[in-house]
């Protein structure tokens, strides 16, 4: 089975973005939007279980970190999705660095970059012409979160939650 590990922002950012992901972004029936913490891997039942007792022992050593979103970007030409960026804080690095200690079935061949997608998977003459549209469009968002979630894919490509876990710690 297919599992991450994400972060939902508030209600209020996650109306904004779906305003423009119903549009522009495939995957908006499937899953809510979000911040990735940590990318799609496997694990069966057994491995999930201790995937996520070790996901609960790193969140409980992590306080709450303040998501901000600054401005929309694009990773282009890397591949057409769109994004609200996401400061990358000391905070939302160390937990991910300690997520990273659990061993995944996974390779991971991309830079983090903190963001939540508002379009993907478009063809470069429309990426080419609604980017610029949505530049422009203020997408400046403050707030702390203070708990991750476990994410499983189901049979229809929708994602699920398979347990929450709050960040109460010093770290």
């Amino acid at each position: 089975m297919k599992y991450g590990i994400v972060a939902f922002p508030s209600k209020k950012v996650q109306d904004f973005a779906n305003s423009y992901r119903k549009r522009y972004d495939p995957h908006y029936a499937l899953i809510t939007p979000h911040m990735t913490i940590k990318g799609v891997f496997e694990a069966d039942e057994n491995e999930i279980k201790i995937i996520a007792d070790k996901v609960a022992s790193i969140t409980g050593k992590h306080k709450p970190f303040t998501l901000k979103t600054t401005k929309v970007s694009s990773f282009a030409p890397v591949t057409n999705a769109i994004y609200f960026n996401v400061d990358h804080t000391d905070e939302i690095t160390a937990l991910r660095e300690a997520l990273h200690t659990i061993e995944y079935n996974d390779e991971e061949n991309y830079a983090f970059v903190p963001h939540i997608t508002i379009a993907q998977k478009l063809k470069s003459s429309e990426h080419d012409d609604i980017y610029p549209q949505l530049k422009m469009i203020g997408a400046e968002f403050e707030e702390e979160i203070d708990r991750l979630h476990l994410l499983y894919q189901l049979d229809d490509g929708s994602w699920t939650v398979y347990e929450t876990f709050r960040l109460s710690g010093d770290v």
